[in-house]
């Protein structure tokens, strides 16, 4: 690596940190800072209560977290000094803010200027060269302000539901300014590239999130007899997910007198609706709902599972998943995974090679799959195989943060074609602000 990869540090913006349920961001910043890329941390909102991964711990980086109910005075202290250092500039972006409140253009809550002048105030003290935010929300409007603040340029990381619930024009106005947008599915990136023709040109990248493969213990599933089978879901309880599907197929699968249980780790706002279902169809002491666990907990039932289950839909309000990251580390564990051909998860699953796929909302056909499965250990034990070869092939990790430091660095990954990323920096310092600001 170059000393210039070493010397650049990436500012990290997200949701909240830690979040169990975002493991590949947790996985991108290990893998960047194992290319020995210095990361800081910024977090919009507070820890999560969930447990936290133990990979956490690998982390180096260090956190701030930035939520103003929390961090007030420190955010009102941090401002003030911004205000002083750079009134134009600041005052100009902050009239332009209120005035957004009211026709909900780009800038979103003011809550979120004050976030990005607590960054900028805390970025002034530190040698940061990139911002990053994951997710076209909250992390990108922050990331947005606070470029407009610093002039430090910014890239985000768009996945799912900032993606199909969001205003478009709210997104147009962080894609303008963005350095770059990635996006984890070609589904997504083909989603984009519609909704904005031109503007999109190159400026929109698919970087699939890899996986560390090593860190989970291949396991193809040999023998279905020794105890019931397990088949396993893991997931948030949100509509998205079709959990639904899969107590309907389950009832379908008791019905034609096969022997098995589910266990459906996670938690959200569908466990009583799901707990009910199951309930109704006489199904609680086959179906269990296990809450949210440790990832060391879930890697354990993975080498328990028999068969894992993720029937995705799109929700009623469109929102849908990209690749499920479960779905990569299911299939990187030797279990047989069963799917539907919901955004990009075709990407992911070759039916019939490293995975089956049904139609959304079809419990039988869902239930047909996993009985097929239940059947032939042969089956399963060849799916396994070829998904483990799969991610070892295209959702490496090596691979994707290889190709996310192109992005920082303000290459085309198309052509290969290097920026001089410090050049392009006092570029866009330059060009950002008015006048005189």
């Amino acid at each position: 690596m170059s000393e210039t990869d070493h010397q650049r540090t990436i500012a990290y913006i997200v949701k909240a940190w830690p979040r169990l349920s975002e493991t590949f961001i947790l996985n991108e910043i290990i893998s960047l800072e194992q290319r020995g890329v210095p990361i800081r941390i910024f977090s919009v909102k507070d820890p999560d209560p969930d447990p936290a991964h133990s990979k956490v711990a690998q982390v180096r980086a260090k956190v701030t977290y930035l939520a103003l109910r929390s961090h007030w005075k420190q955010a009102v202290a941090a401002n003030l000094r911004l205000l002083c250092r750079q009134p134009r500039r600041y005052l100009w972006l902050l009239a332009h803010v209120i005035a957004a409140k009211f026709v909900r253009r780009r800038f979103g809550p003011p809550r979120h200027f004050f976030q990005a002048g607590y960054l900028a105030d805390l970025l002034s003290r530190e040698l940061v060269d990139h911002l990053h935010a994951h997710f076209a929300s909250s992390p990108a409007r922050v990331a947005m302000l606070t470029h407009r603040l610093t002039g430090i340029p910014y890239t985000f990381t768009a996945h799912a539901k900032d993606i199909y619930l969001s205003d478009l024009e709210v997104f147009r106005g962080k894609l303008e300014e963005a350095r770059a947008v990635i996006t984890c599915t070609e589904y997504n990136r083909s989603y984009l590239s519609k909704q904005f023709g031109n503007l999109a040109g190159r400026k929109i990248h698919c970087i699939y999130h890899g996986l560390d493969t090593s860190q989970f213990e291949f396991h193809p599933r040999q023998a279905m007899e020794n105890g019931e089978p397990e088949v396993l879901s893991v997931a948030r309880l949100v509509e998205k997910k079709g959990l639904e599907d899969l107590i309907a197929a389950a009832d379908i699968l008791r019905r034609r007198g096969r022997v098995f249980r589910v266990e459906i780790i996670g938690s959200g706002p569908q466990r009583e609706t799901l707990k009910a279902q199951a309930k109704q169809m006489g199904l609680a002491d086959r179906v269990r709902l296990a809450g949210a666990q440790a990832h060391d907990a879930v890697c354990l039932a993975y080498q328990r599972a028999s068969i894992f289950v993720l029937p995705c839909v799109v929700a009623s309000n469109g929102d849908r998943d990209g690749i499920p990251n479960v779905l990569l580390e299911a299939m990187a564990s030797g279990v047989p995974v069963v799917s539907t051909p919901v955004s990009g998860i075709p990407e992911l699953i070759d039916p019939g090679v490293n995975g089956l796929l049904v139609p959304p909302h079809d419990p039988k056909s869902l239930a047909d799959a996993i009985e097929k499965l239940l059947a032939s250990r042969e089956l399963c034990e060849r799916l396994a195989r070829a998904a483990r070869s799969k991610l070892e092939a295209s959702f490496s990790l090596e691979a994707s943060a290889k190709q996310l430091l192109a992005v920082f660095r303000g290459q085309d990954l198309g052509k290969q074609s290097q920026v001089d990323f410090r050049a392009a920096v006092a570029a866009e310092r330059a060009v950002s602000f008015p006048k005189g600001s």
